[in-house]
This record gives structure tokens, C-alpha cells and sequence, in this order.
């Protein structure tokens, strides 16, 4: 993983916007809709260049191929995952639905603010990978369109256990720490296939500060007791990963509304720093954040780690 030596190197979080027509094949063949595959193909594998060679023109130093690949940073683990069938149980509601945030703000985050698409699975069996066809799809186009680019890095975000498990429920194992650790050990062969690939991994993992949101009546002590599991299961599924070749990203959701309950980083900044990765990408731009360089002040960044601080936020 290169550092920031002469300059500071740019990068972004992952995900970017896909182009219109190759979301309706993607929505499509999520939804499970028949689609032209070759056209699908032909037309991913043109918008990955076409995103490459338009990061690296905007003069981003460590760029991906957008996620074009994937529905969404979470959804793809459903058709990644083997063990889960449909959850038809799943309430169709926003995901901060009786958090802080909506105890806080009950008019916005009423019945109106609802994801239109929430396609949740249920595990029902022993959680297996059954993704390495798609990932190899999204290896080799990242690696065709940086064929003639020329960044400083390429990286490859991937869900982290923490995320997914939120994502998809737990109907099969006796306990949450048991299902973690299958979903860790699942996500683990993506993890290393993408660093095998000469890439960079991002461990994408959100939820676990968005956690502390979504669950009102949590102490902060508890709340660390359950992120304290969390970076030990992720720890499991990146043991054979040199720290150097990840880097880990978590961030308060994508709530285009009124925030006044984000986790502290002061609150977490240590058990962050307990994950086997060389990098640490967290939100730092918002009024809600903008003021925590000072938690950098006390923190101590382990020697050859790095920050990613978000400097530019929604």
C-alpha cells in the first residue's frame, strides 16, 4: 500500500454512480428477470473502463471500478453467499426506523422515508462463497481497464462480516457470535482472492458504528462490548492478509437527513485500530465530524498505518 510521501495520494470510498442503462440490466438480473448476458457483459466491462479512465483523469491516485458490478456495497453478498433463501419476513421500512435518529425526528424518518428496494435474505443452512464466478468478473475488468491507466493503486471494496449480517438475517445458527464467524470465514475467500488478484482490499463496514444509531437503548459500554466481537471476526476472516494489502472503511450510513446521535470516534477510535488493515477510511467532513482531527491528537496510530480521512462528504 503506497503512503502519502512527496503529496497527499487521493482516493474515494468505493461506489460511485453507475451509468443509467447498466443499472436497469443490473436491477434486472437481481430482480431475477431475464437479461441479453453478452450485452450485460459487454456493456460492464465498458463502463469499468469508461470509470477508471475517468478517476484517473480527475486526477484520483488509488481508484476502483465503482462497484458497477454489484446491485449495491451490501446486496451483493445475496447472490454471493450460499445458506440464505429470501426472507419474506423482513419489514419493508427505513433501516433508521426506531433509531435515535427517529426517536429524535419522527416526522422525517416517518413512513415516507423508505428504501423503495430492500431484497433481505434469511440464512437457512451452513453459510458458504459461492461468488468466485462474479468476482472474477469484477477482477478482470477492474485489471482490463487499468491496462493503460496509470494510477498509484487499484482497490476492491468487499462487505465486511459486521454488515452483511445485518443485511441477512440469522434463521439457522444457535448463536449471533456462531453466525458471524461462518459469515467471516464465507467472506474470507473474496478477501483473499481480490488481494491474490494484486489488488488492494477495502473492507466496507459500515455498520459497525451505524450500530449504535439503530439501537437506542444500547450503553456505550454494551455497544463496545458488540463492536469488540465484530473487529475479532473480521480479524478471523483477514488472518492470512498482510495488513498492508487492506484497508478499512466505516462511515454513519447513507442518511440524507437530520444527524445528531453519530457514534463519537472518540467512543471507538481504539477497537478501529485493533483491525488487521494498513489504512483506516472514516467520515471527517461533516459538521458532525469535522471537529474529531482533534481525537488524532491522543489516538496512537500504530507505525506503518495510515488515516483516510473523508474530506469531502455528503
Amino acid at each position: 500500500m503506497k503512503r502519502s510521501i512527496d503529496r497527499i495520494l487521493t482516493t474515494h470510498v468505493g461506489s460511485l454512480p453507475r451509468p443509467a442503462d447498466l443499472l436497469d440490466l443490473v436491477r434486472a438480473k437481481e430482480d431475477g428477470k431475464p437479461i441479453d448476458e453478452k450485452a450485460h457483459t459487454a456493456r460492464l466491462r465498458e463502463a469499468v473502463a469508461d470509470v477508471v479512465r475517468k478517476q484517473t483523469d480527475l486526477g484520483i491516485d488509488i481508484v476502483d471500478d465503482g462497484e458497477f458490478g454489484k446491485p449495491s456495497f451490501v446486496s451483493y453478498v445475496n447472490e454471493r453467499l450460499g445458506g440464505f433463501e429470501f426472507d419474506r419476513e423482513a419489514p419493508r421500512q427505513s433501516p433508521w426506523a426506531g433509531s435515535r435518529e427517529a426517536k429524535s425526528f419522527p416526522e422525517f424518518y416517518g413512513d415516507g422515508h423508505v428504501a423503495a428496494r430492500q431484497n433481505h435474505m434469511v440464512c437457512t443452512a451452513p453459510v458458504t462463497y459461492r461468488g468466485m464466478a462474479q468476482l472474477k468478473t469484477d477482477i478482470d475488468n477492474l485489471k482490463a481497464a487499468l491496462d493503460g491507466a496509470k494510477p498509484q493503486e487499484a482497490f476492491m471494496p468487499a462487505i465486511s462480516p459486521t454488515s452483511a449480517a445485518d443485511w441477512q438475517r440469522n434463521g439457522y445458527y444457535k448463536s449471533e457470535e456462531e453466525y458471524l464467524f461462518a459469515i467471516a470465514d464465507a467472506l474470507r475467500e473474496e478477501y483473499e482472492a481480490i488481494v491474490k488478484a494484486g489488488l488492494l482490499l477495502q473492507v466496507d463496514d459500515p455498520h459497525l458504528v451505524t450500530y449504535w444509531i439503530k439501537e437506542p437503548d444500547l450503553t456505550l459500554e454494551q455497544f463496545r462490548k458488540w463492536a469488540q466481537l465484530r473487529v475479532e471476526a473480521l480479524n478471523h476472516a483477514l488472518r492470512n492478509i498482510p495488513p498492508e494489502k487492506v484497508r478499512h472503511h466505516t462511515c454513519y450510513g447513507i442518511n440524507m437527513g437530520p444527524r445528531v446521535h453519530d457514534l463519537e470516534l472518540k467512543h471507538i477510535v481504539d477497537l478501529i485500530l485493533k483491525i488487521r488493515a494498513g489504512a483506516y477510511s472514516f467520515e471527517a467532513a461533516n459538521p458532525r465530524h469535522e471537529h474529531e482531527w482533534k481525537v488524532w491528537e491522543g489516538a496512537k496510530l500504530p507505525a506503518g498505518k495510515s488515516l483516510i480521512p473523508g474530506v469531502i462528504s455528503h
